[in-house]
């Protein structure tokens, strides 16, 4: 696989390895399994650090596969899914219990699993395990997995003392789309309208992601001026994303006017992208090997001017109201080491002292030739989660327009492929965090596509705050995390 190091191992051999990785400040990934004439591959990406080539750990047998979630938590619901999607188990998982498939509920047949018939779905719903806690005056309250306003769908359940969170279980999964399952056996081509409807929000983020792993794997070539527009795109759905998540942050803390401006530069930002592109999404531009047509980029600089300069504005008057800040300030704090352990990505990461960004480690599309800072924080709590979005915000601004000074005239589509078979990686910095696509192609047809969504990473994450907090910070905690239901429901 491109920019990877192989590593073949037996499952004896995997738990040493790991100890030995994690010793050398390497970092877990992603794990996923895969089949080849019915046997199973189960597959370890990672990061060994910047500009250094990933690692690509392979176990050919998945007898006595030992669970790897006791030293790198992280890697905790890849082994899940992979036993509930692929049929893989693990020994000595600290969490055994149901993550996508829910509790009552069962597959006539792991759906990743060899075989061509659709699994059937039997039993009736249970509630989910949960910890048994010891206190008087403990009360539950579960909400979701429908909620008010427009809201993805989730059941959440709080065992709390008054405002007191005792504990805090995220059950997601309600509408898992298998995407994964239906990548297999299309061509190539076909799946770049797929990977962009992953996450609406991040139909360039997964887009890009996807074209970059299957022309690695196919050996093709991006042209110049591609690279450069590609970068453009993913920026352009990095400020308007900013944007909501700032005016959902005024929204949870009683700012409406704060809110509404924030939703407005969304909005602006939007119909710059529906001129360019002709979606306001950004979808239908991206291709495997640059892009379906040409972008006139010419004025896109001074169309962003103005809301740069009230963009900046809006953050500014943010950061010196009292009320909103004395809301995040303290609230929801993430420890450098859980966000590492547990696998925080992007902001959230960043927040808690983790500086790493894959634009800048590992750079991809035109991002070599482009200077940007990457905002860190030590504090960890929702302040520093919104300070990180906010020099981001700033950051992607100034990228865009060194970006449009730097393209040249050019073709923006090749189409020369070297193999119709290979296996490639592709990865993007999205605005909530690290994502993968690995792609496995054969004789011009997919046959395993694994996505490592960054909100996978941080809804694993966010419990991690809402414990031994109140009820009153919980929308204000949730909103600083700029977390999304469809990223990990892939």
């Amino acid at each position: 696989m491109n920019d990877c190091e192989d590593r073949r191992l037996s499952a004896a051999a995997l738990f040493t390895t790991a100890q030995t990785l994690l010793a050398e400040g390497c970092r877990f990934e992603m794990a996923y399994a895969r089949f080849q004439q019915n046997d199973p591959e189960i597959l370890y990406l990672v990061n060994r650090g910047r500009h250094l080539p990933f690692l690509l750990l392979r176990v050919s047998s998945a007898a006595d596969l030992p669970s790897l979630a006791p030293i790198a938590p992280l890697l905790g619901w890849y082994e899940r899914e992979m036993t509930e999607l692929s049929g893989i188990g693990v020994a000595g998982h600290p969490e055994p219990y149901p993550l996508l498939i829910h509790e009552g509920f069962h597959l006539s047949a792991p759906p990743l699993a060899p075989g061509k018939d659709c699994p059937r779905w039997t039993g009736e719903s249970l509630p989910p395990t949960m910890p048994e806690i010891e206190a008087d005056q403990v009360q539950d309250l579960i909400w979701g997995p429908i909620r008010g306003d427009v809201l993805e769908t989730g059941e959440f359940h709080f065992s709390y003392i008054g405002e007191a969170i005792i504990h805090y279980h995220a059950r997601l999964a309600y509408k898992h789309r298998g995407l994964e399952r239906r990548f297999q056996d299309m061509a190539p081509e076909r799946g770049v309208y797929l990977a962009e409807r992953v996450s609406g929000v991040g139909s360039v983020s997964h887009g890009l992601a996807y074209c970059q792993a299957v022309e690695a794997a196919l050996g093709i070539e991006v042209p110049e001026r591609a690279r450069l527009l590609r970068v453009l795109l993913a920026e352009l759905e990095r400020l308007y994303n900013h944007f909501h998540y700032f005016a959902l942050l005024a929204k949870t803390t009683t700012l409406k006017v704060g809110a509404a401006e924030g939703l407005l530069l969304e909005e602006e930002i939007k119909q710059i992208n529906g001129r360019l592109t002709g979606s306001r999404f950004l979808r239908n531009v991206l291709a495997i090997g640059g892009l379906r047509r040409d972008l006139d980029v010419t004025g896109l600089s001074n169309a962003l001017t103005k809301i740069g300069r009230d963009g900046i504005n809006y953050l500014g008057r943010l950061s010196r109201t009292a009320s909103y800040l004395d809301r995040l300030i303290g609230t929801g704090i993430l420890s450098r080491d859980v966000a590492s352990d547990q696998g925080a990505t992007g902001p959230v990461a960043r927040a808690s002292g983790l500086d790493r960004d894959l634009r800048r480690d590992h750079p991809y599309a035109g991002y070599s030739q482009l200077r940007f800072e990457v905002p860190v924080r030590t504090l960890g709590d929702a302040q520093a989660r919104a300070e990180v979005r906010a020099e981001s915000l700033r950051e992607a601004l100034a990228l865009i327009i060194q970006t449009a000074a730097l393209i040249a005239p050019g073709p923006v589509l090749t189409t020369a492929a070297k193999s119709v078979s290979g296996e490639g990686l592709g990865w993007v910095e999205t605005p909530r965090g690290s994502l993968y696509y690995a792609v496995h192609i054969e004789a011009d047809r997919l046959t395993r596509v694994k996505i490592k969504s960054p909100s996978f990473s941080n809804w694993r994450v966010f419990p991690f705050t809402v414990h031994d907090s109140n009820m009153m910070d919980y929308a204000i905690n949730e909103a600083s995390f700029g977390l999304t239901i469809a990223g990990a429901d892939r």
